[in-house]
C-alpha cells in the first residue's frame, strides 16, 4: 500500500514541478495539480480516478459557464436586410430616414442616414 501512495505522490510532484517556476509557491498550485491528477486517464483502468469515485466525468466551472452561454446563442445567417435601391420617403431630426423600395412598399422602421450609400444609376 505504501508503494502505491509513493507512486501517486511522485506523479503529483511531477505535475507541480511543471506548473511552478520556483518551489516557494508550490502550495498555490496544489489544487490545480490535484485536479489535473484526478482528471487524467490512467492506463491500467482506462478511466479517471474522478469518474471511478463519482461515476461521471468532472465538469469545470468554465465548461458550465460556456454551456450556459451557448444556450442563449441563436444560430443566424449573415444576410443583408436591405436590398435596394430605395427611395427616401421621410427624413427626421437626428438623421433617421424612412425608406421605400422601388415598388412603393414603405419600410416601417427608420434607418440611420450614416448607414446609407448614395445610388448612382
Amino acid at each position: 500500500m505504501n508503494g502505491a501512495v509513493e507512486a501517486a505522490n511522485k506523479n503529483i510532484k511531477k505535475i507541480i514541478g511543471k506548473m511552478t517556476v520556483n518551489y516557494k509557491d508550490w502550495h498555490e498550485m496544489l489544487p490545480f495539480a490535484l485536479l489535473a491528477y484526478r482528471t487524467s486517464v490512467r492506463l491500467s483502468t482506462k478511466a479517471t480516478s474522478y469518474s471511478l469515485v463519482y461515476g461521471m466525468e468532472a465538469v469545470l466551472p468554465v465548461e458550465r459557464m460556456a454551456r450556459a452561454c451557448n444556450k442563449k446563442v441563436r444560430p443566424r445567417k449573415f444576410a443583408y436586410k436591405y436590398d435596394g435601391p430605395f427611395i427616401v420617403k421621410e427624413v427626421f431630426d437626428g438623421g433617421a430616414i424612412i425608406l421605400s423600395d422601388m415598388d412603393g412598399n414603405e419600410n416601417t422602421l427608420p434607418v440611420n442616414a450614416n448607414a446609407l450609400k448614395k445610388y448612382y444609376p
